[in-house]
């Protein structure tokens, strides 16, 4: 009976197991070479940046979602609910930003006449005078953040917004995230913040922008 007994629990605890490891967050795949955004931002800072730091918030989810789900206490669901926030950010943030980037030789930092531009000329007067201005608002963030071209669904507006740490864009539709925290730039560009944000515009993926913002706008 016992050998019954296991033999029909295999394949429901397998099923378990199955479901459990999908449901697990990994780190995404970068669409490029760790030295492919060269001399902008450098291999080093790729490879750290992606394999140490995304990597962390990836096992910080894992595990802040998995002790979410066992926890019977609401306390300790409430406790965890900071955990989920950073952890689950950087996730999403991150895996944002590596979209937003793209090596010069295949059009990185290039933004072609069309939808995307149009917008930005619309909403901040010329594309100079937005990068002007973000990179303005980026470097004003006190401590850790990040800096977003975001979309406005209420005013139908292109908008440049702030959230500190790692807390991802909810107010806006994401066009464009960088990174302002210190391990995304402090090993080539050390404390000189508008360098990093004056270099990064050269590897901006403006065709992954305007997919999102024509997604945003539909």
């Amino acid at each position: 009976m016992l050998s019954i007994a296991r033999n029909s629990l295999r394949p429901t605890i397998n099923r378990m197991f199955v479901a459990r490891s999908a449901s697990l967050h990994t780190l995404p795949e970068l669409p490029y070479a760790y030295n492919a955004l060269e001399p902008h931002i450098s291999e080093q800072i790729m490879k750290l940046h992606h394999t140490k730091h995304h990597q962390t918030y990836v096992n910080g989810l894992n595990a802040a979602e998995e002790a979410y789900a066992k926890t019977p206490s609401t306390k300790e669901k409430i406790a965890l609910q900071s955990a989920l926030k950073f952890n689950g950010g950087g996730h999403i943030n991150h895996s944002l930003f590596w979209k937003n980037l793209s090596p010069v030789n295949e059009d990185g930092g290039k933004l072609s006449q069309g939808p995307l531009k149009d917008a930005l000329e619309r909403d901040f007067g010329s594309v100079d005078e937005f990068k002007k201005r973000f990179n303005a608002a980026t470097a004003a963030i006190q401590g850790s953040g990040w800096g977003w071209l975001g979309y406005n669904p209420a005013t139908q507006k292109l908008e440049i917004v702030t959230t500190p740490n790692q807390d991802p864009l909810i107010s806006h539709a994401p066009i464009i995230g960088v990174d302002i925290w210190e391990h995304a730039f402090y090993l080539q560009y050390y404390n000189v913040k508008a360098d990093y944000l004056n270099a990064i515009w050269n590897v901006i993926n403006f065709k992954e922008a305007e997919h999102r913002f024509l997604e945003a706008a539909e």
